[in-house]
């Protein structure tokens, strides 16, 4: 009974193996049937936010649940690799102090109120309207100008080319923004 239960130790049975301890020697009855967390979990190919770099993510899902993000191997960019902020975006997502509503100090207050989305889409639609109307201007020393300067646009370092066309697009032809700019270029 003792010799079976010395030669049960993982010591033993890596001196009797001649193995490095890396192997089913060392596991125990959980530990060999331990799976990972995303085995059975589907997966989706995105890119980090935080940056210009874009690296590839994998983001694992389960029943409308994020289960983990990690770098796409993949991924000509980064190799699979993430800094800190791209490593950090599965709790960036699911910490439970995220704020998931709008603040909104009004002016003069001492205290932030909470706004819906669709309330303050709209507070900021019609702010940029309104400062747009405000100092549109459509001819200038004679020259027929047709733009405000009360108004600019810097946009995301992760934003593709598509995204800034239509940006472009939207901001000087609909708008008649001059002040455009990417946040790739600072």
């Amino acid at each position: 009974m003792i010799k079976e239960l010395i030669s049960s130790w993982p010591v033993i049975q890596q001196i009797r193996n001649r193995s490095d301890g890396t192997g089913l020697e060392v596991m125990t009855e959980r530990t060999r049937h331990l799976q990972p967390r995303t085995v059975d979990a589907q997966v989706a190919r995105s890119v980090c936010p935080y940056c210009g770099v874009g690296c590839g993510q994998l983001v694992h899902h389960k029943d409308g649940k994020l289960i983990s993000i990690e770098g796409d191997p993949d991924s000509p960019v980064s190799r699979g690799r993430l800094c800190p902020k791209g490593s950090d975006t599965h709790e960036l997502h699911t910490h439970p102090g995220r704020l998931k509503k709008v603040k909104y100090r009004r002016p003069y207050s001492r205290r932030w109120d909470e706004l819906d989305l669709e309330t303050a889409m709209d507070m900021v639609a019609d702010r940029v309207w309104e400062s747009r109307e405000r100092t549109f201007v459509e001819k200038e020393n004679g020259a027929t100008v047709m733009h405000t300067l009360g108004i600019c646009h810097l946009g995301g370092a992760t934003m593709d080319i598509e995204e800034n066309y239509l940006i472009r697009k939207l901001f000087t032809g609909g708008l008649g923004m001059s002040c455009i700019s990417n946040q790739a270029r600072i």
